[in-house]
């Protein structure tokens, strides 16, 4: 599907119509990482994370009204690694949307947000998106298992100046 209107990239509001849309989506791509958590939890952890700038801040892709993707600037992604903050995470794009760059402008959009907030460097992991990260200036640091499945932390420096650290420092 290739729109004439690209999707844009909007902030999510604890009271946004979507935000059951794009917990659902979490809650199916990454439940199983904490299957304690219930889908209402989840709910809630989400609207807690609709900041109105900074750490916490939660973003979609819409497309003529519907949302499309998601991504997320949160404080703590991985329990094993709580001396790492703040994290990307939760990027989504629909099935539908994928391959049109969406998912390259969700994380632009979350890493100018990390900008302005001030931040130097942020941390994501991943079981499978090495290269789409590698290509958008992302470091691998650490190859993991997190809860029982083998994922690769990654660094982004923010200010070209500050050296690369790696995870397990």
């Amino acid at each position: 599907m290739t729109p004439l209107n690209p999707p844009t990239i909007e902030a999510l509001t604890p009271d946004s119509p979507h935000l059951e849309t794009i917990v659902t989506w979490q809650h199916e791509s990454w439940g199983h990482l904490n299957p304690a958590m219930s889908f209402a939890d989840r709910c809630a952890e989400v609207r807690s994370e609709c900041g109105e700038r900074g750490v916490p801040r939660v973003f979609m892709a819409m497309h003529a009204g519907k949302p499309v993707g998601t991504a997320s600037l949160i404080e703590s992604d991985m329990s094993s690694r709580p001396q790492l903050t703040p994290w990307l995470a939760s990027v989504f794009v629909h099935p539908e949307w994928r391959g049109q760059g969406i998912a390259s402008r969700l994380v632009r959009r979350v890493e100018e947000e990390a900008r302005q907030a001030g931040l130097e460097r942020f941390y994501l992991y991943t079981p499978d998106q090495q290269a789409l990260y590698r290509r958008l200036g992302w470091q691998e640091t650490e190859a993991v298992v997190y809860r029982g499945e083998a994922v690769t932390i990654m660094t982004r420096c923010l200010n070209d100046d500050a050296p690369a650290v790696r995870a397990g420092a």
